[in-house]
């Protein structure tokens, strides 16, 4: 059984199927929550991952009854279909909640991800010594502090990214597939994946680019999307301005790596810009409830991963009532400039190396199915 809920844990959960596939040498059988990469890659949907990609206090309280849904829904399939294991992949709020009800079913627990309680919400810990039969740690760090604060299976395979996020196309033939013109600047703009979080950063992304836009008119605007469904998201916004933005859907790494500057929201996107190297401002913005209950339980210095794992804060963050199109612009301006560009490329550079060599989806192939099989 594997069980993801967004467009990440989806990737990474495709590329573990594949894996553990390739390294059982012979038939294995998925099925579980599963997103379209997921599902391509063989996984029988017993719920869509697509429509469990939510954000926010309260927009999760409307959505309660379609989770209590999918979650009874799973926990009867892994009754029926007894697995050797259920892979949890990252996505903790379900997937935590989730693991209590298969661990009383005596079914081994795998996480795939670990939720970031090193960062905040650190009591969720106890829920993972009580349900998690295995962890796989993607950061550095991770494995030696969970490992202080009880957990005995734990172990670092490595960031599923590293290595593995990599562009297609270089800039110009990017550019020449999407009309643009690799001499003048090309601006990305990355609003996110979920519902609320493009409705709310997009317009201010929108404004940036306008803002932007009056100051140089050779600036190009590209807004990479994950799927269909971030398009109509997305159109409202865009089709609010003037500007002819260049979008493209499932591109995200070329128009990345042909940018020379980005404003990327808040998760794994901003890892994977690090890993590319393109200079960047990170953003987020939620609802004020939701900030003013959340942001004390934070414990960390940085929200953007790739600053936790440079350990310092090597691309700006502008968070909720400081992201305004103004100051979003002027880090932009800031992050053109030839030598400010250049500096902040090399220490994006030297914080991916941190992340491991690759490899990461067949390492935890390994780890599972040693969990299963025995040593």
């Amino acid at each position: 059984m594997i069980v993801a809920g967004e467009a990440s844990g989806d990737t990474h959960g495709a590329k573990l199927v594949e894996a553990i596939k390739e390294a059982a040498g012979g038939e294995v059988r998925f099925f579980g929550s599963a997103g379209p990469k997921m599902r391509a890659a063989g996984v029988s949907a017993v719920v869509e991952a697509d429509r469990l990609s939510i954000v926010g206090l309260v927009e999760v309280a409307r959505a309660l009854p379609m989770f209590l849904s999918a979650k009874k829904k799973l926990v009867q399939a892994a009754a029926a279909e007894k697995p050797d294991a259920a892979i949890l992949v990252d996505f903790p709020e379900f997937n935590l909640k989730l693991a209590r009800s298969l661990k009383k079913l005596g079914i081994p627990v795998i996480q795939y991800i670990a939720p970031q309680v090193w960062a905040w919400r650190e009591y969720r810990v106890n829920a993972l010594r009580r349900n998690c039969d295995l962890l796989l740690t993607i950061l550095p760090f991770e494995e030696a502090w969970f490992k202080k604060r009880g957990l005995e299976h734990v172990e670092y395979v490595g960031s599923p990214l590293a290595r593995e996020v990599a562009a297609t196309k270089d800039r110009t033939e990017f550019a020449r597939e999407n009309g643009l013109d690799p001499e003048r600047p090309i601006i990305a703009m990355l609003p996110g994946s979920r519902h609320k979080e493009i409705v709310r950063i997009l317009p201010v992304l929108v404004e940036t680019c306008e803002l932007l836009a009056e100051r140089d008119a050779s600036r190009q605007f590209v807004v990479p999307l994950a799927t269909e469904k971030c398009l109509s998201d997305a159109r409202e916004a865009l089709n609010a301005s003037e500007l002819p933005f260049t979008v493209v859907v499932g591109e995200t790494y070329n128009a990345l790596n042909a940018a020379d500057a980005a404003a990327v929201t808040s998760g794994t996107a901003t890892l994977e810009a690090g890993i590319i190297g393109t200079p960047m401002a990170i953003v987020y913005k939620t609802s004020t409830l939701n900030y003013k209950i959340f942001a004390p339980m934070i414990s960390v210095e940085h929200y953007g991963l790739i600053n936790l794992i440079a350990g310092e804060r090597v691309v700006k963050e502008i968070v909720q009532d400081e992201l305004t199109a103004d100051a979003l612009a002027d880090e932009i301006e800031r992050l053109l400039q030839p030598d400010v560009n250049k500096e902040v490329r090399a220490k994006l550079h030297a914080a991916a190396e941190k992340l491991g060599h690759g490899g990461a989806s067949k390492r935890a192939a390994t780890a599972i199915l040693r969990c299963i099989n025995g040593p």
